[in-house]
């Protein structure tokens, strides 16, 4: 009996089979639809007007409510585990990334990717991937562009590691680099009532730091359903009879829900903080698994007004979740470590209106 078929299916690419400026196209276009939005409301509970209310949407010059940047940034990641990270130990870190364009339901994304950097680890069992992913609708235009790094395994501990190369990435998107994701929004006609909050760009303080207040509790079937809304299939997520048997003994939470997660719960202090514009750089600081509560706090790291843009500013923020602990103290290092219980450490910008 010929066992050719074997071949036919994707094993995914080992830490060995990734060469420095590879280029990869990646499977599966993705329609997103009105359905998507409800789904990942209905996890995740964002709040934020405009991508709520498409007659706030449209009010401020919106063609109507655009989709969450997180679910843009999910789908677009989801692409990319097929040929990046399905036989990841762990998703690192993000930098220099950018929401190039307003994405709305209908619109069908797709991802490409360029491996920018790579370093095998000393145990020599895995090694870690740099790539560029870039996200594009049905009309070609980029509309999100990033960089992340994993740890992939090996298949062969003693195969030969490709050259060693680290890419020097920018510590912070530039202020003039904002708003490319954004229309000319009314601020007259932004109703603070309605959107939840007084507060808008000129209430905020660099240093200023604010506890989000409230809690949510993962549960594997939220989080499952959410990843696989993204068309993730990294095994981590979801084979806990492989997982089991590694280094968690169990499924690892898919460090994107932590980042939506923490969004949502931002509302309570940045209930105008509208559109995510750049994720400066983030580190899932330590795993995340079902059944414990995330928590989370941000401080203003700065404040910028756009080149030629009235209409809003931009916060730099820093968002810190927790597992399993409130955040009136805001937790963030023990010593010269992190603290135990932070699990997420992300730095980015949104834009608010003035």
């Amino acid at each position: 009996m010929s066992n050719t078929a074997a071949t036919k299916t994707n094993p995914g690419n080992f830490f060995e089979d990734f060469r420095l400026g590879q280029l990869i196209q990646h499977a599966t276009p993705r329609t997103v639809t009105v359905g998507d939005v409800a789904v990942y409301q209905g996890i995740f509970g964002p709040r934020f007007a405009v991508q709520s209310s498409d007659a706030f949407a449209r009010k401020i010059g919106y063609a109507h409510a655009p989709l969450d940047d997180l679910l843009v940034f999910h789908v677009v990641f989801g692409k990319t585990v097929p040929d990046v990270s399905l036989n990841a130990v762990a998703n690192l870190g993000y930098a220099d990334c950018r929401f190039l364009k307003p994405v709305y339901p209908g619109a069908t994304l797709n991802a490409a990717s360029e491996v920018i950097g790579l370093r095998e680890n000393a145990n020599r069992q895995s090694g870690i991937v740099y790539v560029r992913s870039k996200g594009f609708d049905e009309t070609g235009d980029c509309v999100l562009d990033y960089v992340r790094w994993v740890m992939v395994r090996k298949r062969d501990q003693n195969a030969a590691a490709p050259p060693e190369t680290v890419p020097q990435l920018p510590k912070a998107v530039e202020p003039d680099k904002l708003g490319a994701g954004c229309p000319k929004i009314e601020a007259a006609a932004y109703d603070n009532a309605l959107a939840g909050s007084p507060y808008r760009f000129g209430d905020y303080k660099a240093g200023e730091k604010i506890d989000h207040v409230a809690g949510i509790t993962v549960e594997d079937a939220e989080h499952m359903i959410a990843t696989r809304l993204y068309q993730n299939t990294a095994r981590i997520h979801f084979d806990h009879f492989t997982e089991s048997k590694g280094r968690f003994g169990k499924r690892l939470i898919y460090g994107g829900h932590a980042i939506s997660l923490a969004r949502a719960l931002s509302f309570n202090g940045f209930a105008n903080a509208f559109h995510i514009a750049a994720i400066n750089g983030g580190r899932h600081v330590a795993p995340l698994f079902a059944g414990t509560t995330v928590f989370a706090w941000s401080q203003v790291l700065a404040k910028a007004v756009l080149p030629g843009r009235e209409d809003f500013g931009g916060l730099r923020l820093r968002t810190v979740a927790t597992k399993d602990q409130p955040c009136a103290d805001f937790p963030l290092k023990a010593g010269e470590a992190d603290d135990p219980a932070v699990i997420l450490d992300l730095d980015y910008w949104v834009l608010i209106p003035r």
